[in-house]
């Protein structure tokens, strides 16, 4: 008999129970738990998407363990602990995740490299029972109470709990580009280097960086922008949009698709820059460094998250060799931010108005952070290490969120 029964026998029978502590069960994983490990690799290097799964009762407070199967070693993770001995990997929920309902999901991710094999990871735990359906290795060592349940149950029911979602209900956007004041996927591109709606820019000085419209790779149709990043202040290179974007007002929300072939570098780079009015026409600029994305503000090079280990693990790496959509949210009225990858909120790129500590406190040492922006750029900088070729497209532009 559990004891949530047990209690209820003894308020039936108007008596007091003391239960001992020898009969509280030890703290593990439901039945039914479920570790869904998606990776995406490339040639030396990896990330990966890991989403646990609650079985059949709540879990507050998680571990996830796995062995991987070839010589893979993690260098970077964001929304859990990670720690890694030998083929073992251990993985410990931060504080906002740790609570999952029955059944209910989290997810976080890794980032790491490898030399000789990346096969695939095996032996996957949650707080140290097997999932995806593998068996227990040994039995509890518990034995349930023998207290045998009451005869008459209790007239009244206990009262049933909704767990709470994993993540903020939102309305779901719209799809296409619904009511956006820009929405271009190239396909009116005749040359091979963007023009009408679209020109390029040689920020500083002009180097090796080059923009091109390309007809073999696209998201969807048959053209994109190709930009082949070189490494190097002098190199850099932009295509922004020659439209009028006056019409968006203070709110401005944005979707791309974006694809990419090397990892972001630990040196600060930028692949998205918008002129900011408001802020003597520097940029706000949107790239990585340590590994992961980052927003940077020009002017006094204040980053979103903040650049310390625990803001990094609140971003996320840009998933390379394959098309990632991006869209983010600029209030320029209230000082605020927001970023989604492929849909889902990221911690890290969110500026709230609140400042933060290691995500969006340095954000906020400029208490009147009020963007005016007037223009979009998508390109390549590179300050220090990084050179990349990434295609853009699909890009939109509105007052309302415009979905993927």
């Amino acid at each position: 008999m559990s004891l949530a029964v047990a209690a209820v026998t003894a308020i039936v029978a108007g008596s007091v129970a003391v239960v001992s502590s020898t009969l509280v069960p030890p703290a593990r994983a439901a039945a039914g738990c479920q570790v869904d490990y998606q990776a995406n690799q490339w040639s030396g290097g990896f990330t990966a998407n890991i989403r646990v799964t609650a079985g059949n009762t709540p879990v507050d407070g998680w571990t996830v363990t796995w062995t991987y199967g070839g010589d893979q070693r993690i260098t970077n993770s964001w929304n859990a602990q990670v720690s890694q001995s030998g083929a073992a990997v251990t993985a410990r929920n931060v504080a906002w995740n740790g609570s999952l309902p029955a059944g209910g999901s989290t997810e976080f991710g890794v980032q790491g490299s490898y030399a000789a094999s990346s096969a695939a990871p095996t032996g996957f735990t949650l707080n140290g029972e097997p999932c995806n359906g593998a068996e227990p290795t040994t039995p509890p060592t518990t034995a349930p109470p023998t207290t045998r349940p009451p005869t008459t149950p209790p007239t009244t029911a206990p009262p049933t709990v909704t767990p709470p979602p994993t993540t903020p209900p939102t309305t779901p956007p719209p799809s296409g580009c619904g009511a956006a004041v820009l929405c271009d996927g190239f396909e009116n591109q005749t040359g091979a280097t963007p023009s009408g709606d679209w020109s390029v820019s040689y920020p500083d000085c002009s180097g090796s960086g080059t923009a091109s419209i390309d007809t073999s790779v696209a998201h969807q149709g048959s053209r994109s922008v190709r930009i082949n990043g070189a490494v190097g202040y002098c190199n850099h290179v932009f295509v922004g949009s020659t439209r009028s974007l006056g019409g968006l007002g203070t709110v401005r929300y944005a979707r791309l698709w974006v694809r990419h072939t090397t990892a972001l570098p630990t040196s600060h780079v930028t692949f998205l820059a918008m002129r900011d009015a408001a802020d003597g026409n520097r940029d706000l600029r949107m790239g990585g460094q340590n590994g992961a994305l980052q927003w940077n503000r020009a002017s006094d090079d204040a980053t979103l998250p903040e650049q310390s280990p625990s803001g990094v693990a609140l971003s996320a790496p840009l998933p390379v060799n394959r098309w990632t959509c991006l869209e983010f949210m600029v209030d320029g009225a209230q000082g605020r931010l927001s970023t989604w990858v492929d849909g889902t909120a990221v911690v890290g790129l969110t500026a709230d108005g609140t400042p933060t500590h290691d995500v969006d406190g340095q954000w906020y040492n400029r208490t009147n952070w009020r963007p005016d922006l007037t223009d979009l750029r998508l390109g390549w900088e590179s300050y220090g290490e990084g050179a990349d070729t990434l295609w853009f497209d699909d890009v939109a532009l509105g007052s309302s969120r415009i979905g993927c």
